[in-house]
């Protein structure tokens, strides 16, 4: 922001005829005001700025030249400039006798004239009350600023605290609203918004207090102060809080009610809560206090039960972390059982007959298996299990499993099946499905007390967009409806949530929706519930279709169970960072007449391959620092194509990223030498028949 220009302000002269552009720059140096004489109109225009003081002009230059340039200048000012001009007229030539004077008048807007020749005093008298009006400008430009600096604070503050400022004028009654205060009545930035809106809009059950409230104010000019609730045109109800003071003209007149609005809604549902759980505090507090003389093991009962809920509250709390952690831990468990069952199988094969060391070997052997099956029920916990996913013939495995959801559900509920003849297989767990199916069908039960009819049906959906969860594609649903208690809105979205039970103490986990919920989503397809107080609730389990017929599957999984020695000896480039885990698997891939490379990292098994050597396979850990076994598999691939390539994991899934499509098989840690053997002769076999097919 300019300050305002005191000794060094400056004149602007264009007289380009005789010698007054001279004498007046002389004049004015004389007592002390800094001028620039400009040659040509031109160079008198682009002198031109804010900071000018006044300009000096002779008529003669201006009457017979185009004034547009100057003209748009002067109406470009800025709202608090009107620089003064200062014209040189000849000997009765003033705007008196001189239209084309009072034209320049016109044009020029802010004009002293005087007539040649002029006595100094008279210019010097002149020039100074030009600056001294000019000096008056800049002060009106300062406190301008200063106002709009103050409004930009203002705006800004009301901004952060969310508050919406409106003006109200006494007389007319006309609403002035910023698009904050239209936002807390549940308007638009550009809708209409008068004061009968306002009222309108205003709970009915507050109006008439809200228009009290304004009328005391006016009366008394006490400030305005209010909460009230307000009807949006959806027909929601939320909660404003406003404040306005008085405002009075000069002489003391009430003109407006300037204020500002808050939307409260969420403090005053808060205050509601914690006021709905003092009464229920309270309450509990006095029945206790009722009972204390003649029922002191209630007490005992109540206290007791609320310890138990504490307790399973921390239980779940530590089961949520373990959940959270089973990634990383299956990982590194994973990895150090790699390296004991490898050392155990090879070392079983190295004692001969001596029974004692077998058994002792044996005794590990199972002590490690266990721990692997561990690891894979804490990741069944997360929903990061490693399924055996392939077709399954859900027709079959729903009434496969009629006795036996017959049994769990007892004698007082009847269980109706609709299952079509023909459907094609899903690919799923077969496994998991049976137990998603066995958990809805008892949570059913659970909410039929009385008894009922649980009704579970089989469908083919096509899906022909994308739609929450679900890809576009073909779907078997698993449904299992009853006719129990239901559930409202908000129990519904919370119900798989992990440890969300609706179910008394110590009669649920909470984990069983959660677990279907997971489930589904691992088998890319959806979990759908709805649900009516009052008339039961409807489990809807989307699977996709296999892309493959359960007959061909079955047929798979026997070969690989016996499978053909067509690999022979190879040339094997093993990766892996853990010289440890990297040793045993050596050790087993000799062991199995395999000649073996190891490399311990992914740069180094970059320079192998890219070196004379030929390999017939590369073996490759997934986690490893600086370079992971799938960027590997990418630069190899680049380096070496075709390379059959098994990528070894301890994750039950690989992370979200990784392209399964590169052709790549894989192998889940801990591994046996006999999974190795498989993988690598399956590896074998499917490059040769790719080979054969060329």
């Amino acid at each position: 922001m300019a300050s305002i220009p005191n000794r060094d302000a400056v004149g602007i002269i264009h007289a380009p005829q005789g010698r007054d552009a001279q004498i007046a720059a002389s004049l004015l140096h004389e007592v002390g005001i800094k001028s620039r004489v400009a040659a040509d109109l031109k160079a008198f225009v682009a002198a031109l700025d804010d900071d000018v003081a006044f300009a000096v002009i002779t008529e003669e230059a201006l009457r017979s030249a185009d004034l547009g340039a100057i003209s748009a200048w002067i109406k470009a000012q800025p709202s608090w400039s009107d620089l003064p001009f200062i014209i040189l007229t000849s000997r009765g030539g003033g705007p008196e006798r001189n239209p084309a004077a009072a034209r320049l008048s016109e044009v020029l807007s802010n004009v002293s004239f005087i007539e040649r020749p002029f006595h100094a005093t008279t210019f010097i008298s002149v020039a100074r009350s030009a600056l001294r009006g000019r000096r008056r400008q800049y002060e009106a430009r300062l406190r301008m600023a200063a106002l709009d600096e103050g409004e930009r604070r203002l705006q800004t503050a009301l901004e952060a605290g969310r508050l919406g400022a409106w003006e109200l004028d006494l007389a007319n009654e006309l609403l002035t609203t910023s698009a904050t205060c239209k936002q807390i009545f549940g308007r638009g930035a550009g809708d209409a918004f008068t004061y009968k809106d306002l009222i309108n809009c205003v709970h009915p059950a507050d109006r008439n207090r809200m228009q009290e409230a304004i009328k005391a104010t006016k009366i008394t000019g006490v400030d305005y102060s209010i909460e009230h609730r307000t009807v949006w045109n959806d027909g929601s109800v939320h909660w404003a809080e406003l404040h306005a003071q008085l405002y009075r003209d000069r002489d003391g007149k009430k003109t407006k009610l300037i204020g500002v609005s808050a939307d409260i809604t969420a403090r005053v549902k808060a205050e509601e809560q914690q006021r709905e759980l003092n009464e229920i505090l309270e309450e509990k507090v006095a029945e206790r206090t009722r009972e204390l003389g003649r029922a002191h093991a209630v007490v005992m009962a109540e206290v007791s039960q609320r310890e138990r809920a504490e307790e399973q509250l921390r239980q779940a709390q530590k089961m949520e972390v373990i959940g959270q952690l089973t990634g990383g831990v299956a990982h590194d468990f994973n990895n150090l059982l790699m390296a004991v069952l490898g050392n155990l199988e090879l070392l079983r094969k190295h004692v001969g007959d001596d029974a004692k060391a077998v058994r002792l070997i044996e005794g590990a052997l199972q002590g490690a298996k266990r721990g692997a099956s561990l690891t894979q029920r804490l990741l069944a916990f997360a929903r990061r299990q490693d399924l055996h996913v392939g077709p399954v013939d859900l027709c079959k495995l729903v009434l496969g499993m009629k006795d036996l959801l017959n049994r769990s559900v007892g004698s007082t509920i009847l269980i109706e099946t609709l299952v079509p003849d023909h459907l094609p297989p899903v690919s799923a767990d077969a496994n998991q499905v049976e137990l998603a199916l066995l958990n809805l069908a008892l949570n059913a039960r659970d909410a039929m007390p009385g008894g009922g009819t649980i009704r579970i049906e089989l469908d083919e959906i096509e899906q022909i967009s994308r739609k929450d969860e679900l890809a576009a594609g073909r779907y078997v649903v698993l449904s299992v409806s009853d006719q129990g208690h239901g559930m409202d809105k908000e129990t519904l979205q919370k119900s798989i949530e992990p440890f969300f039970s609706t179910k008394e103490l110590g009669k649920g986990t909470g984990l069983g929706l959660s677990m279907i919920h997971g489930l589904a989503l691992q088998l890319k397809g959806d979990l759908k519930l709805a649900s009516t107080v009052g008339k039961g609730t409807r489990a809807e389990l989307w699977v996709p279709v296999s892309t493959s017929d359960v007959a061909s599957s079955e047929h798979r999984v026997s070969g690989l169970e016996n499978p053909v020695e067509i690999s022979g000896p190879k040339r094997i480039l093993l990766v892996d960072d853990d010289l440890l885990i990297a040793m045993s698997s050596a050790d087993m891939l000799v062991d199995l007449g395999h000649e073996v490379v190891e490399a311990h990292s992914g740069k180094e098994a970059l320079g192998y391959l890219g070196g004379a050597d030929a390999f017939d396979l590369m073996i490759t850990d997934y986690s490893m620092p600086g370079m992971t076994g799938f960027e590997l598999v990418k630069a190899a691939r680049e380096l070496v194509p075709g390379l059959p390539i098994l990528l070894a994991s301890g994750y039950a899934e690989l992370p979200p990223g990784v392209d399964l499509d590169l052709d790549i098989a894989r192998l889940g840690k801990p591994y046996t030498q006999q999974q190795l053997a498989l993988e690598i002769d399956r590896l074998a076999a499917t490059t040769t028949a790719v080979s054969s097919f060329r």
